[in-house]
């Protein structure tokens, strides 16, 4: 199987490099300049043949997105739409990494993959119309919603809390009326691979299990590496921000489930993962 990864630089695409190398999987890895996604007559040319395409490319910073609206869309609606197209004219299989902010928080109970969308902010927005075009391309796909991800090759609120705790910044204040799913963008790697060998297509939702606050994550990380530190829990009106964000917006994996046959991982064993995986890197 050939799988190309674009947007392969980033926290999540170098995860997949290495399950992709893990595992076996011919996997040419591309991301800017080589390949742009938001530039339709040099993908023709710049993306390889393949048995499926795995997008991880996205404009992330959601309070920045605010005020940068155009470019937030071009590279999380208009760039999918293209690389759809493209999938959709060669019958090859795009595997789409989107997120749980197409959702308001509203609902007290987990998110299914067909419950009504309602973005809160311009991200939200511009990943939920990412979706919509992949939809109306006509290729074949899988649309992989996640959440709170955090990983070793980027910025994550795992290496925030513990460096607020080196530098004295205690006791820690974190919001605790927001809840979702962290996860480990180890987990998500292997767990995207696990739906490239299916048969299955449509929208599926790949988070871990469980559900917890930030305040919850944050003591829980205390406990694992500074035990004894105070976690004050703190509303989120205290930390106003330009981008609303979903106060509840947890993900059901019914479907993950049934479509790979696995379970996946809870918060609590991608925290022992990442903290486990990052002792045997160089210190933050």
């Amino acid at each position: 199987m050939r799988v190309v990864l674009v947007g392969a630089n980033g926290m999540l695409g170098t995860d997949l490099k290495e399950a992709c190398a893990r595992e076996g999987v011919d996997a040419p890895a591309l991301d800017l300049p080589d390949v742009d996604i938001t530039r339709p007559e040099r993908l023709q040319r710049d993306l390889p043949e393949a048995d499926w395409i795995i997008n991880c490319a996205a404009y992330t910073r959601v309070d920045d997105a605010e005020t940068d609206r155009e470019t937030c869309f071009a590279v999380n609606a208009e760039g999918p739409r293209n690389l759809a197209r493209l999938c959709a004219k060669r019958g090859i299989p795009l595997l789409h990494i989107s997120t749980d902010y197409v959702f308001d928080g509203t609902k007290n109970t987990p998110y299914q993959e067909d419950d009504p969308t309602h973005a809160l902010s311009v991200y939200g927005e511009s990943k939920l119309a990412g979706e919509r075009a992949i939809q109306d391309a006509g290729c074949p796909y899988i649309i992989a919603r996640t959440q709170s991800l955090f990983g070793l090759h980027g910025p994550s609120f795992i290496k925030s809390i513990m460096r607020f705790i080196t530098e004295g910044k205690v006791p820690l204040k974190v919001v605790q009326d927001q809840v979702s799913c962290p996860t480990w963008s180890g987990h998500l790697a292997d767990a995207l691979l696990r739906l490239v060998h299916t048969e299955h297509r449509g929208i599926v939702h790949t988070s871990s299990e469980g559900a917890c606050s930030w305040f919850d994550f944050a003591r829980a990380i205390v406990d694992r590496v500074q035990p004894g530190v105070e976690v004050l829990p703190v509303p989120a009106s205290i930390y106003p921000r330009p981008a609303r964000r979903p106060a509840n917006s947890v993900l059901d994996k019914t479907r993950y489930a049934q479509w790979t046959a696995h379970r996946f991982p809870s918060w609590q064993e991608g925290l022992d993962a990442y903290l486990e995986a990052l002792n045997h890197t160089s210190p933050i």
